[in-house]
């Protein structure tokens, strides 16, 4: 049977019609790729706020050392751990003071490759880049250059930052450096850990 254009119209309206509703949903049923939703903002990430029909509130900014960016209007804000998505919804929040319905988008420009700290009794202390793969403490003493000879190997500590609840806390990590070279679970490092070697 020979299809009319028109009819032809309409067997492709009732075949999309009939597509899962997984896949029609699209990225909003949360099959999108977890890193676009899962990416946690970082140090030196620069951004891009754009705030709809409102050319001055649009900003392109980029995260300092103390985690914040600032804002017209709405001053330092904590960005720093968030996810682009959490640091929207702060900024509309804080943006309802000052207008009806705020659009807000934010859009990673670029990213900094995350960093941990190494200091006290290694040949190179500083920083040490993460990179895409988990870091052990191990490997970024390494990195260091190595334990120098009147480091305190059974007393190395990491200070790991986290905020629960809105409230930002330091946790402390205690690293046995002769046991990790026995073989001892590994410790790996997150960003913006500080490993601390005492003498």
């Amino acid at each position: 049977m020979r299809l009319t254009p028109r009819k032809l119209m309409f067997a492709m309206v009732a075949a999309l019609a009939t597509v899962s509703p997984a896949l029609a949903a699209g990225p909003e049923n949360g099959a999108s790729n977890p890193a676009a939703t899962d990416y946690h903002l970082g140090l030196g990430d620069k951004l891009r706020i754009e705030v709809y029909k409102d050319a001055q509130l649009s900003q392109s900014v980029q995260i300092r050392p103390d985690g914040k960016i600032t804002l017209p209007l709405l001053g330092d804000l904590d960005a720093n751990g968030r996810t682009p998505i959490e640091l929207r919804d702060l900024i509309t929040q804080q943006l309802k003071d000052y207008m009806t319905n705020p659009v807000v988008t934010v859009i990673v420009v670029e990213t900094k490759a995350p960093v941990a700290y190494v200091m006290g009794e290694v040949y190179r202390p500083g920083a040490v880049t993460l990179g895409d793969e988990q870091l052990t403490v191990l490997q970024a003493l390494a990195l260091a250059g190595g334990l120098k000879d009147f480091a305190d190997t059974k007393n190395i500590h990491i200070l790991r930052r986290a905020d629960k609840s809105g409230k930002k806390t330091e946790q402390t990590i205690s690293f046995n450096y002769k046991e990790a070279l026995k073989g001892s679970t590994p410790v790996y490092l997150a960003p913006g850990d500080t490993v601390v070697v005492p003498d």
